[in-house]
């Protein structure tokens, strides 16, 4: 299945790079061998082999006669894909965006504003003063 998520058309080359990285590492290769063959960095080969072997890889995906083809993909997909990442918290709720940028798509003539387009300071001048 790795083999086949590597070489898919469709994969993105997120994934295939990242199974190619566990098919080397099958294949007895150490972090500095893969990445001098797949031409990344040495850090990067080390932490998807650590990702997957922290996902027990083996045990997480299930015995194969137990599992059908899209699970197992599925799984491994989901082993293989980027983790939520750090970050501030977001600036305004979805609620505040739908506001946005429903006030956005009116004509600014509507709410009396003497122009033909949304400016940044326009808007958000708008939005605020719908809020209150």
């Amino acid at each position: 299945m790795l083999e086949h998520l590597a070489r898919r058309s469709t994969s993105t080359q997120r994934l295939a790079r990242r199974a190619r990285i566990i098919l080397a590492a099958a294949e007895g290769y150490n972090n500095e061998q893969i990445a001098r063959e797949l031409r990344i960095n040495r850090e990067t080969a080390r932490l998807w082999r650590g990702v997957w072997l922290d996902a027990k890889a083996a045990e997480h995906l299930g015995a194969l006669e137990e599992v059908d083809k899209k699970e197992l993909r599925r799984s491994i997909e989901e082993v293989l894909a980027d983790r939520p990442r750090s970050g501030a918290p977001p600036t305004f709720t979805p609620e505040q965006v739908c506001q946005i940028v429903a006030v956005a798509c009116e004509e600014p003539q509507g709410s009396g504003r003497p122009v033909t387009h949304w400016s940044t300071p326009e808007l958000a001048d708008e939005v605020i003063k719908r809020e209150a």
